[in-house]
């Protein structure tokens, strides 16, 4: 569009062919001859009902709603029309995460009050992954138990942290990360 308003200036501010003027700006004749037919208003305000009542429709959807309605068109034209009207629908952000000072987690006074887990991964060589799970008592810094293997599931989870509970007895809070998980 810029080209075709480029080369019709040049035409008339200088004494040069349209075909000339084509070749020195880059832009093929056949472009510059063609009028753009008038966009429909019918179609712009059907557009509008549309997004007024779904306003998180994009314009594929909105396209499929037209056509019902009997207004069949190309998609380029569809996504053109649709960007001029501004319905583009924004992208949403990500979740909200909490705001503000946190108060520190409380220092556990005694064994079995706090246990920690966490997930460590490494590879064998170049390519093979492992992860490991690890437990740890928070008050006595006692490694409870180190579980190793390629992929461990939170049903193996649940089954080594219940082997635990039967050994050392079960803890007031579990956190994984410095999220509480268990009280």
């Amino acid at each position: 569009m810029a080209r075709r308003d480029a080369v019709l200036r040049a035409m008339k501010d200088h004494p040069i062919a349209q075909r000339r003027a084509c070749v020195l700006i880059g832009v093929d004749p056949k472009t510059v001859r063609r009028k753009r037919p008038p966009d429909n208003p019918e179609i712009r305000k059907a557009m509008h009902e549309i997004v007024e009542k779904r306003r998180r429709f994009g314009y594929r959807r909105v396209g499929i709603l037209l056509e019902r309605k009997g207004m069949i068109m190309n998609e380029k034209k569809l996504y053109r029309i649709y960007r001029e009207e501004g319905l583009s629908v924004r992208r949403r952000r990500g979740r909200k995460r909490a705001r503000g000072s946190r108060t520190p987690m409380p220092v556990p006074l005694r064994p079995n009050q706090r246990w920690s887990l966490d997930f460590l991964s490494d590879t064998f060589g170049a390519c093979r992954k492992f992860r490991i799970l690890a437990v740890n008592d928070d008050c006595c810094r006692e490694n409870l138990g180190l579980i190793a293997d390629t992929s461990i599931s939170g049903a193996r989870v649940a089954r080594e942290l219940d082997a635990l509970v039967r050994i050392y007895g079960k803890p007031a809070c579990i956190v994984s990360d410095n999220v509480l998980a268990w009280e």
